[in-house]
C-alpha cells in the first residue's frame, strides 16, 4: 500500500504543483506585456489563460499534502523531522500562494481588463470622433467613472509585476526545498 500512495503522491506533486509553479513564473512577465500594449487581445488571453491554470491545479493540489500524509502515515514516518519540515514548508507554500500569488493575479488581470477596455472605447471616440466630455467613460486611475477604470496602484505602479514575481518565486523556492526534502530525507531511518 505504501508504494501506491507514494506514486499516487509524486504523480499528484508532479500533475497539480509543476503547472502552477510554470504558469505563475510566467504570469509577471505577460502582465507587464498586457498592461504596456493594452490593446493586444493575445496578451490579456494568455494572463487569463495563466491564472486559470494556477487557479485549477491549485485546488487539485491539495492531493498532495493528503496523499504525502497517507504516504508517510504508511511508512511511520511522522514524526521524522524531514518529514514535519516538509509539512509545514508546504503550508507555507500554500499560504504564499492563496493569501500573495493569486489575489495579485486578479488585481494584474482586471487592471489588464480595464485597461483594455479603456484603449477599445479610446479607439470608438477616435473613430466615431466623439469625445466624452463629462468624464463618465474617462480612465483616469483613479478609481471615478463607470467600469472602465483600472484600480489606483497597480495599473500606475508598474512594480505590482516585480512583487507579484517575487512572490511566485518565494512560492517556487519553498516547493523546490520540499522536493528535496522528499528526495533527501536527512536523519531518515527507512533508507533514502
Amino acid at each position: 500500500m505504501t508504494k501506491f500512495f507514494l506514486v499516487l503522491h509524486v504523480l499528484a506533486a508532479i500533475v497539480a504543483v509543476g503547472p502552477v509553479t510554470v504558469a505563475a513564473s510566467m504570469f509577471p512577465p505577460g502582465a507587464r506585456r498586457a498592461l504596456a500594449d493594452p490593446g493586444d487581445q493575445r496578451a490579456a488571453e494568455t494572463l487569463r489563460l495563466l491564472h486559470r491554470i494556477c487557479r485549477v491545479y491549485a485546488g487539485l493540489g491539495i492531493a498532495v499534502p493528503v496523499l504525502g500524509f497517507a504516504t508517510a502515515m504508511s511508512m511511520g514516518v511522522l514524526s521524522d523531522a524531514w518529514l514535519i519540515a516538509s509539512m509545514a514548508l508546504t503550508g507555507i507554500a500554500a499560504a504564499v500562494l492563496l493569501a500573495l500569488v493569486l489575489p495579485r493575479q486578479e488585481e494584474l488581470l482586471e487592471a489588464v481588463e480595464a485597461a483594455a477596455g479603456a484603449d477599445a472605447a479610446t479607439e470608438v471616440a477616435a473613430t466615431t470622433g466623439t469625445a466624452d466630455t463629462t468624464g463618465a467613460g474617462a480612465t483616469t486611475g483613479t478609481g471615478t467613472g463607470t467600469g472602465t477604470t483600472t484600480s489606483p496602484g497597480i495599473a500606475a505602479n508598474p512594480r505590482a509585476t516585480v512583487r507579484l514575481a517575487m512572490f511566485t518565486g518565494i512560492f517556487n523556492l519553498l516547493w523546490a526545498t520540499v522536493t528535496i526534502l522528499m528526495i533527501v530525507r536527512p536523519g531518515s531511518t527507512t533508507g533514502a
